[in-house]
């Protein structure tokens, strides 16, 4: 920036922070990120990106492990949370950042073996509730994503 006086260094460093804060999603209550509606992988990625602190890690490895155990799985962000689904058909989980914890939702969960162990307001709906130093049982979460990509999904 030689030769630029201080005034316009200032003006271009503003909008440079501006620029950065933009980029930066909007952490709604909880700290889930607002991010927009959005088909396919591009939003669910944007999504887990601006999951803060230890729940951006969490995020990561649950959409690995639901994109290994379900090859060619649908992905959107709605209601701002990624969901997951079978191209055609429809969603059998989602995930949602709330303060402590990340839920994983399996909609048709009361169907799972072993079920998941948080209920729901919804009769079908069943809960996986992760806190940061919760162990991740890998093998028991890809079971339940693997059974709940075979039963009949919610459309959304």
């Amino acid at each position: 920036m030689a030769g630029r006086t201080s005034e316009t260094r200032k003006k271009i460093a503003k909008k440079t922070v501006a620029k950065q804060a933009a980029a930066q999603p909007t952490l709604l209550s909880g700290g889930n990120p607002q991010i927009p509606k959005g088909y396919g992988e591009a939003p669910v990625q944007a999504y887990i990106a601006a999951m803060p602190g230890w729940k951006s890690d969490i995020g990561r490895r649950l959409d690995a492990l639901i994109t290994h155990t379900v090859p060619g799985v649908s992905k959107a962000v709605k209601w701002n949370s990624p969901f997951y689904g079978m191209e055609g058909e429809a969603w059998f989980l989602a995930i949602h950042c709330y303060t402590k914890y990340v839920k994983v939702a399996f909609f048709q969960g009361a169907s799972l073996h072993p079920q998941p162990p948080g209920a729901s307001k919804q009769k079908e709906v069943r809960c996986l509730d992760i806190r940061e130093n919760d162990p991740f049982d890998e093998g028991l979460i890809a079971s339940w994503v693997e059974q709940a990509s075979r039963l009949p999904g919610e459309r959304m």
